[in-house]
């Protein structure tokens, strides 16, 4: 049996009988090394900061790397989505959830007691995203000086503040970086619980992991890897043996391999009971949720580090310094190789039969590559480590000043929705329509004017039933729509991407009946949105 030792003005001594507890063997190499209890402060050379816990700089740098042009960029049409759900009714929620969007439902309804005390400002929107990606910091520091030391935990956090994924999907109202926090969260409470068997820990195991499906049903591919870390405890126990409790001072034994599955096994009944009805729901509409997903293709692997550091340089160093990292740890980096590895191989699969590949979500990966990277840091001098975390910071600023214009990508791809309600604003007159077109796609053009314009928004005169009426992201039109158009003198033409004739440009009896009945005052094109103003003929 391993006796914990507790740090005492730079020195150890071995813990009294009543604190002693068992350590699992092997996963990521968790023997012989003590368990940091709080107050243990950052030592990154010779000298202790005993009080600056190992979370907080590297937390409080990504808050503020975060909070940094928060509501610079507007929102894009993934975050009007979230917007959409997030204020309406729960009896709206629940409808939302059973028709399109189950697997974000839980975030949604988080959102929505959210928004209901905040406001629906662009900060109230992504604050919460702000916050998790601060904790998602804070965390991976604390599991970094849990496996190795607590130099490795304050340059994996480190380098994980300045990342531009990082802000990005800190900047973002949706739930990957709340995924992000509870990845690590999880991945943390399973080693404390592998190391000092409680059942308390496991508990908080089962929550944190249930939170996690529930949160982003594809982090559950992590259990993949929480199984590799079970399974390699159990082996070391039993390489290691009981013993028969003969000479160890009433110490505690470990637990027999047996019963440590049966303890991960119990943990996840809840995370089952909780995600396979939200999993079964969502499967029932991969269809049409994603519905704009092309199969995954093996360049996709390439592009990966690049696609969620959000920027193809720092991913690329990202990569490099994780792969070195991996290497040089050994049996000891087993968890965080896994960590990567088995998300990122288990998505790319079953990418290639149905259209699940969208590299943000395996936004959650990455403390774990972080990891990596502070161990390849750390066995360097603490010059040169600083040197390359300032490096790779300073690499990632144009992608920093980009992703705070426009959260679209490719970023060429904007949709300027704040530019359009701006001159809509200014030029509006009682009694004006609205018309959008295509009032069907992904670019949700009615919800990007509503966000921005609110109660100003002119009449949509075609709506017959609303996004909440439906349990849907998209409204319904009615099918007259010379008819209800009548009496309209005025009209906002709002259509998606560049056009130079915007009345030819809508289809069906819709362009039909704007054609017969009004004229192009004046053309607004914008980025990747045209305005047109409309007045009826003669």
């Amino acid at each position: 049996m391993t006796t914990c030792l507790i740090p005492h003005h730079g020195r150890s001594l071995p813990a009294p009988p009543s604190v002693t507890v068992w350590q699992a063997r092997d996963v990521g190499d968790l023997s012989d090394r003590s368990i940091p209890v709080v107050g243990d402060g950052v030592r990154l050379s010779g000298r202790r900061l005993r009080s600056v816990p190992v979370w907080l700089v590297p937390a409080t740098g990504t808050l503020l790397a975060t909070l940094v042009g928060l509501d610079t960029a507007q929102p894009w049409r993934d975050e009007l989505a979230t917007w959409s759900a997030a204020t309406r009714g729960f009896a709206g929620l629940i409808r939302l959830a059973g028709t399109i969007d189950a697997a974000a439902g839980p975030y949604y309804l988080l959102m929505h007691a959210w928004l209901s005390a905040a406001g629906d400002s662009v900060t109230a929107l992504r604050l919460p995203s702000a916050l998790a990606m601060a904790a998602a910091a804070g965390l991976t520091a604390v599991l970094g000086q849990r496996l190795w030391d607590t130099r490795v935990g304050t340059f994996a956090g480190l380098l994980f503040a300045v990342l531009p994924g990082t802000s990005r999907y800190g900047q973002e109202a949706r739930p990957y970086a709340l995924a992000s926090a509870l990845a690590v969260l999880s991945t943390l409470l399973l080693v404390d619980a592998l190391r000092r068997p409680a059942r308390r820990r496991w508990l908080g195991y089962a929550a944190a992991t249930t939170a996690l499906g529930l949160t982003h049903l594809v982090a559950l591919t992590l259990l993949a890897s929480h199984a590799v870390a079970v399974l390699t405890a159990t082996r070391a126990v039993r390489a290691g043996g009981r013993g028969d409790g003969s000479g160890d001072g009433g110490q505690r034994q470990p637990p027999p391999p047996g019963r440590v599955l049966r303890l991960w096994f119990a943990a996840l009944v809840p995370v089952t009971a909780a995600v396979v009805p939200l999993a079964l729901i969502a499967r029932g509409q991969r269809a049409r949720q994603l519905d704009w997903v092309d199969a995954a293709r093996p360049g996709d692997l390439a592009a990966l580090a690049g696609g969620v550091a959000q920027s193809t340089v720092v991913g690329g160093v990202l990569l490099g310094l994780a792969a070195l990292g991996a290497a040089q740890a050994g049996r000891r980096g087993l968890l965080p190789v896994s960590c990567v590895l088995a998300p990122v191989l288990l998505l790319f699969l079953a990418g290639l039969v149905v259209p699940l590949w969208v590299p943000r979500y395996l936004v959650f990966v990455v403390p774990f590559g972080c990891l990596l990277a502070g161990a390849a840091l750390a066995s360097a001098r603490l010059p040169a480590a600083l040197a390359v975390v300032a490096l790779t910071g300073l690499l990632g600023l144009p992608d920093q000043a980009a992703l705070r214009r426009t959260h679209e990508w490719p970023r060429s791809a904007t949709v300027d929705y704040r530019a359009v309600a701006e001159i809509v604003a200014s030029d509006r007159q009682p009694g004006d329509a609205v018309v959008y077109s295509p009032r069907g796609s992904w670019l949700f053009l009615d919800l990007g004017l509503r966000y921005h314009l609110g109660g100003r928004t002119p009449q949509d005169t075609l709506l017959v039933e609303g996004q909440e009426g439906r349990g849907d992201l998209w409204a319904a039109e009615c099918d007259r729509p010379a008819e209800c158009l009548a009496g309209v003198d005025r009209v906002w033409l709002v259509l998606a991407g560049r056009r130079s004739d915007p009345l030819a440009a809508v289809p069906g009896a819709k362009g039909d009946a704007l054609r017969d009945r009004f004229a192009v005052a004046r053309v607004w094109p914008r980025p990747g949105i045209t305005l047109a103003l409309l007045t009826r003929l003669g």
